[in-house]
């Protein structure tokens, strides 16, 4: 399947490059609509929301930004490593967590009804699971090169 991020990558490269290049864009798209998301809440929000609803937007900013960045890492590292399932695993529960987790606060801080609260555990739990697939892929990548 060709997507329009197969583009990024040099020379469209082999599909292990272009996974590494979907992943490095795309958390860096995340990343920017993070931020301007944070400038949102900061500038504009903050005078609408009560100072509690306010912290829960800002804990899904945090996340969605933390999670980029770890998307990123994915990139950086399959591009360094043997891609294998759990990388992509991993990359792909970083984004469900950021849809699950930070898009349900974001929804509710713009009235979503208070049930769509219990989608957040989807995403808390996605973003563990992509953290503890990153970490097997990190140490198989180790044994399989030798390492100890």
């Amino acid at each position: 399947m060709t997507t329009w991020m197969n583009d990024l990558s040099p020379g469209g490269g082999n599909e292990a490059e272009r996974f590494a290049w979907r992943c490095i864009a795309l958390g860096a798209l995340l990343m920017l609509i993070g931020v301007a998301l944070g400038a949102f809440g900061a500038h504009v929000l903050q005078a609408r929301l009560t100072p509690q609803r306010l912290a829960s937007f800002q804990t899904g900013v945090s996340y969605q930004q933390l999670h980029a960045l770890g998307l990123i890492a994915v990139g950086l590292v399959a591009s360094v490593t043997r891609e294998g399932a759990a990388l992509r695993w991993s990359a792909r529960l970083m984004v469900a967590g950021i849809a699950f987790f930070s898009g349900s606060i974001y929804l509710m801080t713009a009235g979503a009804p208070r049930w769509l609260g219990m989608v957040a555990p989807v995403g808390g739990v996605s973003f563990m699971t992509a953290w503890a697939l990153f970490a097997w892929h990190a140490y198989s990548a180790r044994q399989a090169s030798g390492g100890t």
